[in-house]
């Protein structure tokens, strides 16, 4: 088999679902026996500046409550925010509630709550 290039596995990466690259991970993961988690530098702190920055929430998770009357358009506001198939967004509006970004900055946050609300539907950021 021949070596792929970055550009053509990442042309390849492209063309899956958000669900599928997420059980690629894990399978790679699995395999290699490795985190595809961000490695993190302990650096001393003082007591103060620790407390203060677990106050500052920097990640927030935005929640679909329902759908509202208007779900084709909730649906297609989900599958812009996430990329899913029309399916998967389908069956997570029908889900509801549940989790449509996770852990994402407020301004991403708050831009994907006021598109879903837009289009009639009930979110909690968190």
């Amino acid at each position: 088999m021949a070596k792929l290039t970055q550009d053509e596995l990442l042309a390849q990466f492209e063309e899956l679902t958000l669900i599928e690259l997420s059980e690629f991970v894990k399978a790679f993961e699995e395999k290699f026996d490795v985190t595809a988690a961000a490695a993190v530098a302990a650096a001393p702190v003082a007591g103060a500046a620790v407390a203060e920055a677990a106050e500052e929430q920097d990640e927030f998770d935005v929640i679909l409550d329902g759908a509202g009357d208007k779900k084709i358009q909730v649906i297609k506001v989900v599958r812009e925010l996430t990329s899913l198939g029309l399916k998967e967004a389908k069956d997570l509006v029908d889900g509801a509630p549940k989790p449509i970004l996770e852990k994402v900055a407020k301004e991403a946050a708050d831009k994907a709550a006021e598109s879903l609300k837009a289009a009639g539907a009930s979110v909690t950021v968190k």
